[in-house]
């Protein structure tokens, strides 16, 4: 429940940091820090309009899209602390209760009948197919080195005491950064303030959506950034006593936010038809780190 709770927190200013130093980075005085909540506040107050030519998937794929990151929430744990939801084997549960989310966001655009959000959606969907087996090479090596296959178990089992693994961290937490930037549509894979149809992803997804249903799905992405950075804080707070591991988990979320932001700020996006080929590149950094993995475990001699 600590978990679930310091995530929900983080999800409030992660966005609105990002923004923030986004506004310094480019010499504009910006929005406050605040602002995505209360866009979100103001979303909620309002009525979603619905077209004739959807059906009652379109109104229902926010609400499970909403509920499938929130569940995805339950089982991330706070170092010693398990999440709400504990069992062995949970990451696998985690990525598929995302993919579901995932698959009614997408048909719900499908379901509008606008070519534009039906191009955004197939994007969406090869991008997150790509992004997917990153995530489970990875967790598959720190099962492998921990011998243990839920969050909590493999991240209070994780030990950096060496050269190797310190790379390993490293690299795991450049994985975690660049999947979360996938999952989100977020620089250098998509643009979320380009206005061009044709070069969006999930910005164009979301166009028929409004009011309420907008507000849910704006939360859901606010919610997603704060859960990889908690995934990230995972990492490296072991088995610290609890008065250590929520400044450590807090700071962790701060740094991401502030990383996301200036990378936003100075790198460009990716050409749309080669995004497939660098999200590819993860899964070559994941068997880095599995093939670390083997190292450590003495399997090379």
């Amino acid at each position: 429940m600590t978990s679930f709770i310091l995530i929900l927190l983080a999800s409030i200013f992660f966005t609105g940091i990002v923004n923030r130093v986004k506004s310094i980075t480019s010499g504009r005085k910006g929005p406050g820090i605040l602002q995505p909540v209360k866009d979100v506040i103001r979303l909620f107050k309002k009525k979603p309009i619905y077209s004739k030519t959807t059906s009652f998937v379109f109104q229902v794929a926010p609400g499970i899209y909403f509920a499938s990151v929130i569940m995805a929430i339950m089982i991330i744990p706070l170092g010693e602390l398990k999440g709400i939801i504990s069992f062995d084997g949970d990451f696998v549960f985690f990525a598929y209760i995302l993919g579901i989310g995932k698959f009614f966001n997408i048909i719900g655009a499908l379901d509008t009948g606008s070519s534009f959000e039906g191009m955004g959606a197939s994007r969406e969907a090869l991008f997150s197919m790509f992004a997917e087996p990153a995530f489970f090479i990875l967790m598959g090596s720190f099962a492998l080195l921990t011998n243990h296959s839920s969050f909590q178990e493999i991240f209070t089992s994780m030990h950096f005491g060496s050269s190797i693994t310190y790379v390993l961290g490293v690299l795991a937490t450049i994985v975690l950064v660049m999947i979360a930037l996938v999952e989100n549509s977020r620089m250098p894979f998509d643009d979320p303030k380009t206005h061009l149809e044709l070069t969006m992803v999930h910005e164009v997804m979301v166009l028929d959506n409004s009011g309420f249903d907008l507000g849910l799905i704006s939360l859901a992405t606010n919610l997603k950034f704060a859960m990889y950075g908690a995934l990230i804080a995972n990492l490296y707070m072991g088995n610290f006593p609890l008065y250590l591991t929520i400044p450590i988990f807090l700071g962790i979320q701060f740094m991401f936010a502030i990383s996301v932001g200036i990378l936003e700020s100075f790198t460009a996006r990716f050409r749309m038809n080669r995004n497939p080929q660098y999200i590819l590149v993860l899964s070559s950094v994941s068997l880095l780190i599995f093939l670390g993995v083997l190292l450590v475990l003495g399997e090379f001699r």
